[in-house]
């Protein structure tokens, strides 16, 4: 019998020839990622276990992301991050991505592959349940608490039971208004929240082959929202482009055998897929968006690790193009970069920014992951009442994106778009 992507590195990454579902091994971390909401944490564990004058394992191993809570008057956010830069300074270590200078970035899980640090075969762990976005990249990518954390800091590595895996295949041309977000969403809805417990979330098929890096991100992203220990998809030759674009790093591939075992194997027809949205309060309560159209919207919100990305501002200008919103529409790049590119992408000879602002949108944020996590009262596009909010993000839990009395559905930036138009629930015509 053969074995898995994920068991594969997991394999390497032990130092064993071979591994199994269920077994216990300690595994090598290549990349440990953390932020100001964890990094504290993780520094206070770090130093209580290993003592004040300890060195992390590796000074270029551990990178270092302020993101959730930046740009807010909030001195206790303000604390966290000073906090993470005398530790980096006394660490010598490599990779900080500093707020206020010119390396500060915005979103760990899209600053991580942009500048380099997510690699086919390797092991990346982080302090943010949305690590799981990495298996994009072909690599073994996972969220870990503070503790967890602060002993990788310490060794470089972790004991780790090796998942199962549930392969999703998913083959043929998905419609024109139909996006990775909905595919995801498809499939908790289909499974539950709970349906892939300590499970890693494989996705193959010629319509992952057809996606964009960007794409293949989003699905992955979510596999915590199933309750996934990882996601991944086998590195093609996008994926080895996208990655020599941004690192000279030697790095392995690895695909799972054709006799590999799997714990299931569900697969989709992506032509009979449709715009769907997950309704408060659970990731999983997904219906159709064409049996919502009731449901009225007080905002729309586009942005985050899972809906800010380029990829997604073009959708949604694709949309918004030549229209007017009828609610308060709010957009945030998730980094520097992406901010960037919305001056440079064009969508009908327009470039997104203008597109946005044409079409009346909030004035653009800063890139950070603003009201994805709620935050302090002053946070970018935090519900402070009972808003109802349509939302590229990935998570909409009561109080997610501030009060808990507000509402957040989850769903792609097509829909998203055009609900704003619509001040409803409606499906993009693209």
């Amino acid at each position: 019998m053969g074995n898995t992507i994920t068991e594969k590195i997991l394999a390497k990454a032990a130092g064993r020839e071979a591994v199994s579902a269920g077994d216990n091994v300690w595994v090598s971390a290549n990349v440990l990622m953390t932020h100001d909401v964890c990094g504290p944490g993780t520094i206070g564990v770090f130093k209580r276990e290993f003592g004040e004058g300890a060195r992390v394992w590796d000074p270029s191993g551990v990178v270092i992301i302020p993101d959730h809570y930046i740009f807010t008057a909030d001195e206790k956010c303000h604390r966290n991050i000073d906090i993470l830069r005398d530790f980096v300074k006394d660490q010598g270590l490599e990779y900080f991505y500093d707020p206020g200078t010119d390396s500060y970035s915005g979103v760990c899980h899209v600053t991580l592959p942009e500048k380099g640090h997510c690699r086919p075969g390797e092991v990346l762990f982080g302090t943010d349940s949305h690590t799981c976005t990495h298996g994009a990249l072909g690599e073994f990518s996972t969220g870990i608490g503070n503790t967890d954390a602060g002993f990788v800091m310490g060794t470089g590595k972790l004991l780790l039971k090796v998942p199962e895996t549930m392969l999703f295949v998913i083959d043929g041309e998905l419609p024109s208004n139909v996006s990775a977000k909905d595919v995801i969403l498809t499939i908790i809805g289909d499974i539950g929240v709970d349906g892939a417990t300590y499970r890693a979330l494989e996705f193959a098929g010629s319509t992952i082959e057809n996606l964009s890096v960007e794409e293949r991100m989003t699905i992955c992203n979510m596999a915590i929202e199933a309750g996934g220990k990882n996601g991944i998809i086998a590195p093609d030759e996008k994926t080895l482009a996208y990655v020599g674009s941004k690192t000279d790093k030697p790095f392995e591939v690895f695909l799972s055998d054709a006799d590999a075992e799997y714990h299931s194997v569900r697969r989709y027809d992506a032509s009979a897929l449709r715009p769907v949205a997950a309704m408060p309060y659970s990731p999983d309560k997904v219906e159709a968006v064409s049996d919502l159209a009731d449901v009225a919207l007080d905002r729309s919100y586009i942005g985050s690790c899972t809906g800010g990305k380029i990829e997604d501002f073009i959708m949604a200008a694709k949309v918004l193009s030549g229209e007017k919103v009828s609610i308060p529409t709010f957009i945030v790049p998730a980094t520097v970069e992406v901010e960037a590119a919305l001056s440079s992408e064009r969508v009908d000879g327009k470039s997104l920014r203008c597109i946005f602002e044409d079409a009346g949108c909030e004035p653009i944020a800063p890139p950070s992951c603003a009201a994805c996590l709620g935050g302090p009262v002053d946070t970018f596009g935090r519900c402070n009442g009972s808003e109802v909010c349509v939302s590229t993000t990935n998570r909409n839990f009561p109080g997610r994106m501030g009060s808990k009395e507000s509402k957040t559905i989850l769903a792609s930036p097509y829909t998203a778009a055009a609900s704003a138009l619509a001040g409803h629930l409606a499906e993009a015509e693209v």
